[in-house]
């Protein structure tokens, strides 16, 4: 097979002639090789493919030719959405392969007719805007065949009323439904049971695995081949799904369900709303029993002298309306969820309060509206090695970011996967030619106090220079609200035209398309701009990193791994911190250069990078640009006319 595929990726091939943007790559075509020997062989292969190659295509290519049934997991939703919308239809018609596909997101993105149907029932809204998106719902439910929310004309997909329209693992009714038979969720898992390749995402395949919940469990045991893209973003979410959780959202919600269930169906019985009114009130007086959002260890609650007494009342109130929903179960198939979610959570709670095992960290996330309690395993790699090695299929595990310096032994050690093979190609794009990192001089120390403002001066020559057209990426929400501040006052004061993007001030698409647009702004982001955000073009020529992204040691989770691995007798930070600190600056630094004909200078402003031994590993993993210190020789990159590649 792979001489076939070879073949699709020549200047004469069908997809040189139906796909405009195709150009034959020797790494692009080296891949799709090795992906197809994996697929044959049902072999496990970890492939970096540096931007450029065109891994999308490298793995559609030899999972279309491949024959059998194809599972494409994705990092996000919107890249789900691309795949199965553009990429799969493209390489499908350029091949002529005879195949079938299908889009699987979570429950949480279908319209469900249940939960819709009461909504209007119960007639009780936050806001006028609510009952507006809820009229169009209402209307695209009768005439939609997928019932996805993305489609939904003029409703957000983060508005609210979405959250009562929607079911989740918890409130579904499955077969008792009186709707079960229209069901858009059923209906979309049954389309997938038939289709050749099936579209998902990570967080859709790995609650499946777990929670055998969103029909992902029915497609495995016929899958020949698993392809995971955007594969580095896999620790964190495996870590999500094969840990413990449960939050006083899910409190609050079954305290909801049940109050509007018991105004259907159990009118004669008053304790049962007065019991979910205590349950209400029992959850948000847990969340209140902290001031700040953020994340903590167990133990850190012993220092909260409110926690165990608000803890102890939720439980009881808990157990309270689970004792009373026993005796009105059977009233209707509505209060019989709510019974046994109030039971699954009893259980969840007395779980969380008594885990003492070693394998786990229990710790708690303070959200703005919610707290979370979580028990997160301190490795995945046993848990996952099983998975994977249950039965024989092949799996891809691919991303621009995977190795250090080639190395892949950190990714491979996370994810249980030592015996796989695997392979680095390299971007084609020139990078000797198109791009500069300059790392400043003079900087202070990260932790020192100024030292965003130190970043901001630095950053405004080079602004100034790049005329505008720039992100400025950073490890913390605050740095980056402070440098907005210090780059508004700046801006006014030096007389510069460039328009201001933050983060947060709209959704990600929004504000990308508004970059775009402008052609000379300066976009401010942290997490969620590090990864996934392509911007080719001379609108995106200035890429400043403030600091280098270590995570922070004081997060439970990474505390309690790093005491693990120190305790074993290893060196937590060169096996652990470091290369996961490289993957991510290697996602940042990608943002940069996303097309052959793009230019551009990265920054990183943390001096560590030059003064630290460690930080020759760290430059050595980005791509080989030619590199300065010098301000002058940077500023200046941005005059000098293009080299031809």
């Amino acid at each position: 097979m792979s001489v076939e595929v070879a073949r699709f990726f020549s200047e004469q091939s069908p997809l040189a002639s139906e796909v405009s943007s195709f150009r034959p790559r020797v790494q692009q075509r080296e891949m799709a090789m090795a992906v197809s020997d994996a697929i044959k062989n049902n072999a496990i292969l970890v492939a970096e493919a540096g931007t450029g190659t065109g891994k999308t295509f490298a793995y559609l290519v030899p999972a279309l030719l491949g024959g059998g049934k194809v599972i494409i997991s994705t990092g996000t939703k919107n890249l789900q959405d691309q795949l199965f919308q553009k990429d799969l239809p493209m390489v499908r018609d350029a091949l002529k392969a005879p195949v079938s596909i299908a889009l699987l997101k979570g429950r949480a993105n279908y319209v469900c007719h249940y939960h819709l149907e009461r909504a209007l029932n119960d007639g009780r809204f936050a806001t006028r805007e609510d009952i507006r998106h809820l009229a169009k719902i209402k209307k695209y439910a009768k005439i939609s065949d997928s019932g996805d929310k993305s489609f939904v004309p003029d409703v957000p997909e983060n508005a609210p009323i979405w959250l009562q329209v929607t079911s989740t693992r918890d409130n579904c009714l499955g077969q008792e439904c009186p709707n079960h038979k229209e069901c858009f969720v059923l209906k979309a898992r049954t389309e997938a049971m038939k289709a050749d390749i099936v579209v998902v995402n990570h967080h859709l395949f790995f609650a499946d695995v777990m929670l055998r919940d969103e029909g992902v469990a029915e497609l495995l045991p016929a899958c020949n081949t698993v392809i995971f893209d955007e594969a580095h973003q896999l620790p964190e979410t495996a870590s999500l799904f094969f840990g413990d959780n449960l939050s006083t959202t899910q409190l609050l919600d079954l305290a909801q369900d049940t109050r509007i269930e018991a105004m259907t169906s159990a009118k004669d019985f008053a304790p049962l709303p007065r019991a979910c009114d205590e349950l209400d009130k029992a959850a948000r007086d847990l969340r209140l029993v902290f001031k700040k959002e953020g994340r903590m260890p167990a133990v850190a609650t012993e220092s909260f002298k409110e926690f165990a007494p608000a803890l102890k009342t939720l439980n009881e109130k808990l157990a309270q309306l689970s004792s009373m929903l026993e005796k009105q179960a059977e009233r209707s198939e509505g209060l019989e969820n709510c019974w046994q979610r109030a039971q699954s959570f009893s259980q969840q709670l007395k779980q969380w309060q008594d885990n003492k095992d070693d394998d786990k960290v229990r710790w708690l996330e303070v959200y703005h509206h919610s707290l979370q309690l979580n028990a997160t395993p301190l490795s995945i790699a046993d848990i996952f090695e099983k998975q994977i090695g249950s039965t024989s299929r092949a799996w891809i595990f691919t991303s621009a970011t995977l190795a250090v310096k080639q190395d892949f032994s950190h990714y491979q050690g996370e994810m249980g996967l030592l015996k796989a093979k695997t392979a680095c190609w390299d971007s084609p794009f020139n990078y000797e030619n198109q791009a500069l990192l300059y790392v400043p001089n003079n900087l202070p120390e990260p932790n020192s106090e100024g030292y965003t403002e130190a970043v901001v001066q630095a950053a405004l020559p080079m602004i100034a220079a790049s005329r505008g057209r720039a992100f400025m990426l950073f490890t913390s929400l605050r740095a980056m609200q402070r440098a907005h501040e210090i780059l508004q006052t700046e801006f006014d004061r030096r007389g510069l035209d460039y328009p201001l993007l933050l983060q947060g001030e709209g959704t990600r698409n929004e504000l990308l398309t508004r970059f775009r647009e402008h052609g000379n702004a300066v976009l401010l982001g942290s997490q969620s701009f590090w990864e996934g955000v392509d911007v080719r073009g001379e609108a995106l020529s200035l890429v400043i990193i403030d600091k280098l992204p270590f995570a922070p040691p004081d997060d439970p989770v990474l505390a309690a791994r790093i005491a693990q691995i120190t305790r074993q007798g290893r060196n937590a930070f060169m096996e652990y911190q470091l290369p996961r600190t490289i993957i991510t600056l290697k996602q940042g630094a990608g943002r940069l250069i996303r097309d052959e004909n793009d230019r551009g200078v990265l920054m990183i402003c943390d001096p560590r990078i030059i003064t630290k031994q460690y930080g020759k590993r760290i430059w050595q993993s980005l791509p080989p640009m030619k590199r300065t210190r010098v301000e002058a020789e940077a500023v200046a990159f941005f005059s000098q006319p293009a080299e031809p590649n």
